[in-house]
């Protein structure tokens, strides 16, 4: 048997390979296959002089992949992007290389896919026009409104878009209207919304939850540590709160972490998308519900497999 040679994706090339639609997609396929997220493997943090490695391996089915980034605070003042790596995705029998993706590509199309996967059923339960507050005016605004878009199909419109930014600024996104936080605009456009993203590197709470409607659908990816969070205590205790594992949640998630330390949560009280997903659980329609994404491993690999039979680069190593 000989190997070949691993062709390289770049970001165009990454995102010509799938539609944010079959992305979220390949995440549903892979917890409705019977994938355990609870089994991933651990991701790896490394300091480094000038930053960190965060290295993410994980193995599913037919393929196994480990996604290398690496992380520099003051690579934006010279330029670069803060994040940059690869993704490397292997044949699960051989372990011989197959495909190297673009792995700044690869999260940006990963996380709002992992949103939307766990949030579907919830958004698509009402035809009424949606209003959107997005808090944060970096890529993953972009990406996750994109990726609604996609969700949404014909099936529910869009009436407004609210990004929520630190200062008032021009934002690559169609008809969306750029407030600042803290300003009585956003809190209005907090109160109507019937989704509210939270993608932000904010360490505390970025809006007051006690005006938010019973019905809203609240996403939180922005914070990946134990002791910052994005979303207050009292919106976990009034939510059913839809978490990728709960170990990993308990563990890593500062916005369920500090909620269960103040009394707002138990861990029992904490829902895997898996079950969301799979329609083992159903969401109630009274309640806020909450879905607090860190980040998992078996995620990259899932779209990245995907990636993989839609180029015809599915474990052809021999």
């Amino acid at each position: 048997m000989t190997a070949t040679t691993p062709r390289y994706l770049d970001e165009a090339a990454v995102r010509a390979a799938i539609s944010p639609a079959q992305a979220v997609d390949a995440v549903q396929d892979a917890l409705r296959a019977g994938f355990d997220p609870g089994m991933d493997h651990a991701r790896v943090f490394e300091r480094l002089t000038r930053g960190q490695f965060l290295l993410m391996p994980s193995e599913v089915g037919p393929h196994a992949g480990i996604k290398v980034l690496t992380v520099s605070p003051n690579n934006p003042g010279h330029g670069l992007p803060r994040i940059q790596g690869l993704y490397i995705l292997f044949d699960a029998e051989t372990l011989s290389p197959t495909l190297l993706l673009d792995g700044a590509a690869l999260t940006s199309i990963r996380t709002p896919a992992v949103s939307f996967a766990a949030t579907a059923t919830a958004l698509l339960r009402s035809p009424d026009p949606l209003d959107v507050v997005i808090f944060g005016a970096g890529p993953q605004a972009t990406e996750h409104l994109a990726t609604l878009r996609a969700v949404l199909g014909e099936q529910r419109s869009i009436a407004s878009v609210t990004v929520v930014a630190r200062t008032a600024r021009i934002v690559d996104i169609a008809q969306a209207r750029v407030v600042e936080a803290g300003s009585t605009e956003a809190s209005e456009a907090v109160a109507i919304a019937g989704l509210i993203v939270c993608a932000t590197t904010a360490r505390t709470p970025v809006f007051d939850s006690t005006t938010v409607r019973s019905d809203v659908v609240v996403v939180a990816v922005g914070s990946h540590e134990p002791n910052a969070r994005e979303l207050d205590g009292a919106l976990m205790a009034r939510a059913q709160v839809v978490v990728e594992d709960v170990l990993t949640a308990v563990r890593e998630s500062g916005d369920v972490v500090m909620a269960i330390d103040e009394g707002a949560l138990t861990s029992d009280d904490l829902i895997p998308v898996a079950d969301v997903v799979r329609g083992t659980v159903q969401l109630d329609a009274e309640r806020p519900i909450v879905f607090k994404s860190s980040g998992m491993s078996w995620e990259d690999l899932a779209i990245a497999s995907a990636i993989a039979s839609a180029t015809g680069r599915t474990a052809d190593a021999a």
